[in-house]
């Protein structure tokens, strides 16, 4: 197997991967030395695709170690993260109820109505705002802890927390980093403990209170899968969708031609959005393990060897998309894998897709000068590798 060496969590490459993504994508699949080990980086359209679905061979049940999994905020339950069928299937069938199409279209109205008042604090400031703290960061999460019942006052506190454990997925980081990521997989699992006892007590008409009912009837969901789920269901339902809403808008911002575009054809924003998760996918990549030896487009990987299957990589590919570094919001056909596929295609797309439209159409009617304050400014990103968040993005409405 070819041996290539890169560090995702050099600040370098954490501004612009893509040209690294160029280099993995020439040849066999690559074994990258990491400060964590080794693994094997997948990096062609062609081959993500084919195992994204492959589970035969790939399994999303993590083979770490138990003292490291029993560390994270999973505490070493099963997730639909990092499970295969029939788990898989038990776990995901519990919320997609919650998550269809209907569901997801009654909760546009209290969604344009959460994004309005945002917006028009934005309105109210001295023309400039900062995109993530402002918009990107604060809508998700108020979205989200709304269908799991959260009181608006904790949506600061959960985003911390939130951001404390998404980065701790970066293992340069030590002393107070690693703190803070210990002292929020604690807290966030005691309060949903706490949570799910009131539930008990009092059920409500929150995603908290129907899993907690699952638990109690015929799905059986152990208590630490039960648990494990709800800290699911925060993190992924804001972390994605925040990232979507600040890398849609930055990638606007320095392709002026597509920004006015949009403008000029509203009707566009189903292909916008498909074509900013092509061009700058929130989600990086996606880890799976190997079930048994096998042999990667004539690259023999053994038993057990995570696999990163990198969807952001396989978005620029040039072999499935004409001029992948463009940004065109017309693409067409635009068949990414930002939100991946098969029986482990993101439950939270739809929601993720309407909210980043709403929030993205909202700025660009209410700033129609909309640019970056810094255009040459370089974008720094948070510590982890799998998730491409900005730090902040300063922008002047006019």
């Amino acid at each position: 197997m070819a041996e290539f060496s890169f560090n995702p969590w050099d600040p370098e490459f954490r501004a612009n991967p893509y040209p690294a993504y160029e280099l993995l994508r020439q040849g066999p699949p690559h074994m990258l030395q990491l400060p964590r080990g080794q693994l094997v980086f997948v990096a062609r359209y062609e081959d993500v695709d084919a195992l994204l679905d492959d589970a035969e061979n790939l399994s999303n049940v993590r083979m770490l170690p138990r003292e490291v999994l029993l560390v994270g905020p999973f505490g070493g339950a099963q997730t639909m993260l990092t499970s295969d069928p029939p788990d898989h299937s038990r776990l995901r069938r519990l919320v997609s109820r919650d998550f269809t199409p209907k569901r997801i279209r009654d909760l546009e109205p209290e969604i344009r109505a959460l994004t309005g008042e945002l917006v028009n604090k934005l309105s109210a400031q001295n023309g400039d705002f900062e995109v993530m703290r402002d918009l990107a960061i604060p809508l998700p999460v108020m979205v989200i802890s709304r269908m799991l019942g959260i009181e608006p006052e904790n949506y600061e506190t959960f985003k911390r927390w939130s951001d404390a454990i998404v980065s701790g997925n970066n293992p340069t980081l030590g002393g107070a980093a690693a703190t803070d990521f210990r002292h929020a997989v604690e807290a966030i699992r005691g309060y949903f403990t706490a949570e799910i006892e009131k539930r008990r007590r009092q059920p409500g008409e929150d995603l908290v209170s129907a899993l907690v009912a699952a638990h109690d009837d015929d799905e059986a969901l152990t208590e630490d899968e039960l648990l494990a789920f709800v800290v699911l269901l925060l993190l992924a339902g804001n972390e994605t969708t925040t990232t979507l809403i600040g890398n849609g808008l930055l990638a606007l911002a320095r392709n002026r031609d597509q920004l006015e575009r949009l403008r000029a054809e509203p009707a566009l924003m189903p292909k916008a959005i498909e074509e900013l998760l092509r061009y700058d996918a929130p989600v990086q990549a996606v880890l799976r393990f190997t079930r048994q030896d096998i042999n990667l487009r004539g690259t023999d990987v053994p038993a057990k060897t995570a696999v990163f299957l990198a969807l952001a990589a396989a978005n620029r590919d040039p072999a499935q998309f004409a001029h992948p570094d463009t940004l065109d919001l017309g693409r067409t056909p635009n068949n990414h894998v930002a939100f991946g596929h098969g029986i482990h295609f993101c439950l939270g797309a739809s929601l993720a897709r309407l909210e980043a439209a709403i929030a993205i159409d909202a700025v660009l009617e209410r700033f129609p000068r909309l640019c970056l304050a810094e255009p040459t400014k370089r974008i720094d990103y948070r510590g982890s590798f799998a998730l491409r968040s900005p730090d902040a993005i300063r922008m002047l409405t006019g």
